[in-house]
């Protein structure tokens, strides 16, 4: 899950809402971001400080973010958590008008308004002997914290992460210090294997015969296509959903998903579902729901950037 809003959706945004200059959000309460790191120029990682959050978080959660008193419900999965530091890890791509005033806004030194959470059913670790962990764009992210804990279960890990090119590539180095194998996909080739994460899958199948699990994040179509390459081998697949959400409690339901012909809930009884068993074309036309209301929030958005810089040239 990356959020709601990281599929572009605001529709709580209000009309002629303005963005709070800088200034304004250093001074707010709130928890400190101590790291902040460009992966590209619309994904972007920073790293919170909240001991409880990162001594409760568990792979597979997710977070109800806000920016700022006035700003919309992000949820946002933890891409990383460190107990000892006391910090918790996410990793944002600006697409929406929310994410991308994440993305102006968020400095190391300032705060996030809040951070709700940890929300949602923990990943299950199971006993499984050998699994492949399956990251595609923003997805790769939060699969992370899911290798490492297969690996600390004793499980031989293969990790198999998609990106578009090799310029967008990171944590490579992370990943490879806790799987047994690493395989890198890129849509053009610049960076291991070229072609899609489905390839990886099939390659790692192929090598081993004795594949137990494999565990996919990232956009719908690409989990989709992991099921339905692993679904005439029979192996078991859980895929991370990320339905539009508000609450993040079941109240709302927004997050209403179909899997095995029933009517599941992502927040309270996910993320994590059977990719054989996800009705995706359901919940791909969810996400495109909203997609008027994300436009017109964009503009706004954009429009209240430009007033300020022209404030700023007057000043």
């Amino acid at each position: 899950m990356s959020s709601s809003e990281t599929q572009g959706s605001d529709p709580a945004a209000q009309p002629g809402q303005d963005i709070m200059p800088n200034d304004e959000m250093s001074n707010a309460t709130g928890f400190p971001i101590v790291t902040r790191t460009d992966f590209s120029e619309t994904t972007f990682l920073l790293e919170v400080e909240h001991p409880q959050m990162a001594r409760a978080a568990r792979p597979g959660q997710f977070v109800i973010v806000m920016l700022d008193d006035h700003g919309e419900r992000i949820p946002l999965t933890i891409a990383d958590f460190d107990r000892d530091k006391g910090t918790v890890t996410l990793v944002i791509q600006a697409v929406g008008k929310s994410s991308r005033e994440m993305q102006a806004r968020c400095q190391v030194g300032q705060t996030l308004f809040g951070i709700a959470g940890p929300m949602g059913i923990p990943s299950e670790v199971s006993h499984a002997k050998k699994v492949i962990c399956v990251g595609g764009g923003l997805g790769v992210a939060p699969i992370f914290p899911q290798a490492r804990a297969f690996k600390e279960a004793g499980a031989y890990v293969i990790g198999v992460v998609g990106f578009r090119s090799a310029s967008l590539v990171f944590w490579e180095e992370k990943f490879r210090s806790v799987c047994d194998e690493f395989i890198i996909c890129t849509d053009d080739g610049t960076a291991g294997i070229k072609g899609l994460v489905t390839q990886g899958i099939e390659t790692a199948i192929t090598t081993h015969g004795d594949i137990d699990e494999v565990v996919a994040i990232g956009p719908p179509i690409m989990m989709r296509a992991c099921a339905e390459t692993t679904r005439p081998h029979g192996i078991k697949t859980m895929v991370s959903l990320n339905p539009i959400m508000v609450d993040g409690t079941g109240m709302c339901g927004g997050c209403r998903v179909r899997v095995d012909n029933k009517v599941k809930f992502a927040c309270v009884d996910g993320p994590d579902f059977d990719g054989h068993a996800v009705d995706f074309d359901d919940l791909m036309a969810r996400l495109q729901r909203y997609r008027p209301q994300e436009a017109a929030a964009m503009e706004r958005y954009s429009e209240s950037c430009k007033r300020l810089l022209v404030e700023e040239e007057v000043r």
